[in-house]
């Protein structure tokens, strides 16, 4: 019985070593399965504190381009009101610079009907001399009067014309 009993007992240990080493296998698996959890948690941690962090920095740099884009803006609209204002004043300079001109056409006329008056001028010397410049009769019975600035004062144009 002897060598029955020993022959079921070593089966038994056997089976006990077989039961005892699966459940260290199965441990160990455990084991290694929560690690990879862990690890597992702390890359997905690390991974969306680096996700936040960009969006951090993009909205950083979101707010700055507005700014920058407020700032252009702004200037754009400014130098959009001198252009106008610049525009305006080119427009009454032009404007004025006509008026003058026609003016000054005018002078000429006149200037150029009195030395006839007066026979001061030949005609096609006059005439040669009003094309040569338009603005300039020589040596008549009227002077030029851009050469002679107290001539002009401040007095406005019609009132040299009527005295």
């Amino acid at each position: 019985m002897m060598a029955s009993s020993s022959g079921a007992s070593s089966g038994s240990t056997a089976m006990l070593r077989i039961s005892s080493s699966e459940e260290d296998l199965q441990q160990v698996m455990d084991l290694r399965k929560r690690k990879r959890m862990i690890s597992n948690r702390e890359s997905a941690r690390r991974s969306r504190m680096k996700k936040q962090k960009h969006l951090d920095d993009l909205m950083g740099q979101l707010g700055q381009l507005r700014k920058g884009n407020n700032e252009i803006l702004t200037r754009i609209d400014f130098i959009s009101h001198l252009y106008m204002n610049i525009e305006a004043e080119n427009h009454v300079l032009r404007a004025q610079k006509a008026e003058l001109s026609h003016r000054l056409d005018s002078l000429n006329e006149i200037i150029e009907y009195v030395n006839f008056s007066y026979g001061l001028f030949e005609p096609e010397d006059a005439v040669t001399s009003v094309s040569e410049n338009s603005h300039q009769i020589g040596d008549g019975f009227f002077m030029n009067p851009w050469n002679n600035a107290n001539f002009l004062g401040n007095q406005p144009i019609m009132d040299m014309v009527m005295h």
